[in-house]
C-alpha cells in the first residue's frame, strides 16, 4: 500500500514489554502536559486582545480609528497593520530561536529541566505584558513568552512520548494538545469577560498567563525525569527505577535493554544536528520537517489567532465575535477528546486523511459563501453569519482530531534517541517559522486575496494529505525505540535505510497500513 507495511508488535522485543497504568505515571503526564496550556493560552488570548478597543486605543490608535469607521461594515482590510500582527508573531519568532537552546538543555540536562526553564520565561513575559506602557515593552514581553513556549514545546511532547507505553502513546501524547485546546478555550472566556472591564481588561487577559506558568513551574519541581533521558545521561540505575515505577512492574528487562541499546547509539553521536542529515535519517528529516509546517498551512492557526478579528471583519459585533471564537475553541477541546479515544485504535494515517477531506470541503464552502455574500460594505445576514460559524466549527473539529494533535505526536515519536532532542528542535523551529509567517501575513493576505485565502488553504490541504497517504507509515502501538524499523519496510523510505546488522531485525510479522 501507499504507506508501506509496519510491524504489528513493534519489533523483536516489543511483545515482552509489560506495564500497568499507575498513579505515578498519570501524575507525571498531567503535570508535564500543562506545558501545552502555555501555548494554548497565548494562542487564545492574543487574538482577543488585539480586537479590544481599549488595547487598540492605547497602542494602535490608527487601527482603532479604521475599525470605528467601518464598525458596521464588512471589510477584509479592517485590521491590516503589520505592527499589530508583529505583536502576535514576535512570540513565535522568539520561540523559533530559543528551541536550539532548549535542545541543548533537553539533551544534556533532561526534559524536566527544559519544562522548568520554559515556565520561568513565560511567567516573566506575562508580567511584562500585563504592565506594558509602550509597544517596546509589549514586544519584549512577547519574546519572553516565546522563549517559554520554545522550551515547553521542545520538551513536553518528547516527555509524554517517552513516558508512555507504546499501546497508549498516541492518547498520552495528545494530552499536550488537550491542554493547548483548554488553554485556548479558557483564554476566550477570559477575553469575553475582560473586554467589559475598562480600560484595563486587556491587562488582565495578558497577566493571567502567569497562572499556567506557575502551575507548570511548581509541578515541574516534582516531575520525574524520563527513563530514556536518564539512560542517555548515563544514570542507568536511576533510569531503571523510574521505568519500574512508571510501568508499575519490575519486569522491564526487555524495554530497559532497548533503552540501553538506543543510548549507546546516542552516545556515539557527537553532533546530533549534523547527524539529522545522514542518509539513514532521511525519513525522519523529511516527515519531521514538513508535518509541523503543514500543520500551520492548514489555516487553523489563522482562525485561532484572529478568530475575534475575523468575525469582526465579517460584521459581527465585538461581544458576538468573542462569543463565536469561544464556540470554536470549545469545539477544538471536544475534537481532542475524540482523537485521544481513536488515535491508538484507528491509527495516525486514517485520522489525517479522513479529517483532511472534511477540512478541504469546509474551506471551499467558506470561500464560496464569502465570494457570494461578503465585501459589499454591509453586515452579513444572521443566517449567513450562523452558517460561517457552523462551517468553521466543522473545520475546527476536523483539525482538532487530526493535524492539531498529530502534528505534535508523529514528529515526537519518529526520531531515534541519538537525534531526538535535535529532531524535536527542528520540529519546533519549523512550526514556529510557519506560525510566525501565518501570524504576520494572514491579515494582509485576507486584505489582498479576500475569499481566495481560504481556497489557497484548501489547495494546501490537498497537497499535505497526498504527502501523508504516500510517505507516512503507520506508527500506532510501535515502541518508540523501534519505530526506526518501519522505514526498512516502507515502499519508498527503504531505499535510504539499510537493515540493522546487530540482529535487531524486523521479525517478519508485518501488517498493512490502515
Amino acid at each position: 500500500m501507499a504507506g508501506g507495511g509496519f510491524v504489528e508488535d513493534g519489533g523483536a522485543r516489543a511483545h515482552l514489554y509489560e506495564y500497568r497504568i499507575t498513579g505515578y505515571f498519570i501524575f507525571a503526564c498531567i503535570v508535564a502536559a500543562l506545558g501545552g496550556s502555555l501555548f494554548g493560552y497565548d494562542l487564545g488570548v492574543s487574538g482577543g486582545v488585539t480586537s479590544m478597543d481599549d488595547f487598540l486605543k492605547e497602542f494602535f490608535p490608527k487601527v482603532y480609528r479604521r475599525k470605528q469607521a467601518h464598525l458596521k461594515e464588512t471589510d477584509y482590510c479592517k485590521y491590516d497593520n503589520q505592527v499589530l500582527t508583529l505583536f502576535t508573531s514576535s512570540l513565535y519568532l522568539a520561540a523559533l530561536f530559543s528551541t536550539f537552546g532548549a535542545s541543548y538543555v533537553t539533551r544534556n540536562k533532561g526534559r524536566r529541566a527544559s519544562i522548568i526553564c520554559g515556565s520561568i520565561s513565560f511567567f516573566a513575559g506575562a508580567i511584562l505584558n500585563a504592565f506594558a506602557q509602550n509597544i517596546a515593552m509589549l514586544i519584549i514581553g512577547r519574546m519572553l513568552l516565546g522563549v517559554g513556549i520554545g522550551f515547553g514545546n521542545q520538551a513536553v511532547p518528547l516527555y509524554l512520548s517517552e513516558m508512555a507505553p507504546a499501546k497508549v502513546r498516541g492518547a498520552v501524547n495528545q494530552l499536550f494538545q488537550l491542554t493547548t485546546c483548554l488553554g485556548i478555550f479558557i483564554a476566550n472566556f477570559i477575553n469575553y469577560g475582560a473586554d467589559k472591564i475598562h480600560p484595563w481588561g486587556w491587562r488582565l487577559s495578558l497577566g493571567l498567563a502567569t497562572v499556567p506558568a506557575t502551575l507548570m513551574f511548581v509541578g515541574g519541581l516534582f516531575l520525574p525525569e524520563t527513563p530514556n533521558s536518564l539512560v542517555e545521561q548515563g544514570r542507568l540505575d536511576e533510569g531503571r527505577k523510574v521505568l519500574e515505577k512508571v510501568r508499575g512492574t519490575t519486569k522491564v528487562d526487555a524495554e530497559f535493554a532497548d533503552l540501553i541499546e538506543a543510548s549507546k547509539a546516542a552516545q556515539a553521536i557527537k553532533h546530533p544536528f549534523r547527524n539529522l542529515f545522514a542518509r539513514k535519517n532521511r525519513p525522519q528529516l523529511v516527515i519531521g520537517g514538513l508535518i509541523p509546517a503543514f500543520q500551520q498551512l492548514t489555516g487553523m492557526n489563522s482562525i485561532l489567532f484572529y478568530a475575534p478579528v475575523i468575525f469582526q471583519s465579517l460584521g459581527f459585533g465585538s461581544g458576538a465575535s468573542l462569543y463565536s471564537s469561544t464556540i470554536t475553541s470549545g469545539t477544538l477541546v471536544l475534537a481532542t477528546f475524540v482523537s485521544m479515544g481513536l488515535v491508538d485504535k484507528l491509527g495516525r494515517r486514517l485520522l489525517f486523511l479522513e479529517a483532511g477531506f472534511e477540512m478541504i470541503v469546509c474551506m471551499v464552502i467558506v470561500a464560496i459563501t464569502l465570494a457570494v455574500n461578503f465585501g459589499k460594505g454591509e453586515s452579513l445576514s444572521k443566517g449567513i453569519g450562523v452558517l460561517l460559524v457552523i462551517v468553521i466549527c466543522f473545520f475546527v473539529f476536523a483539525y482538532g482530531r487530526s493535524w492539531g494533535p498529530l502534528g505534535w505526536l508523529v514528529p515526537s515519536e519518529i526520531f531515534p534517541l541519538e537525534t531526538r532532542s535535535a529532531g524535536q528542535s527542528m520540529v519546533v523551529c519549523n512550526n514556529m517559522i510557519f506560525t510566525a509567517l501565518i501570524a504576520q501575513c494572514f491579515l494582509a493576505s485576507l486584505c489582498h486575496l479576500k475569499y481566495g485565502i481560504f481556497l489557497l488553504f484548501a489547495a494546501l490541504i490537498v497537497i499535505m494529505s497526498t504527502f501523508i497517504a504516500c510517505l507516512l507509515p503507520e506508527t500506532k502501538q510501535v515502541p518508540i525505540e523501534e519505530i526506526h524499523l518501519l522505514w526498512q519496510k516502507h515502499w519508498y523510505w527503504k531505499r535510504f535505510c539499510e537493515p540493522e546488522e546487530n540482529g535487531h531485525e524486523l521479525d517478519g510479522k508485518s501488517g498493512q497500513n490502515d
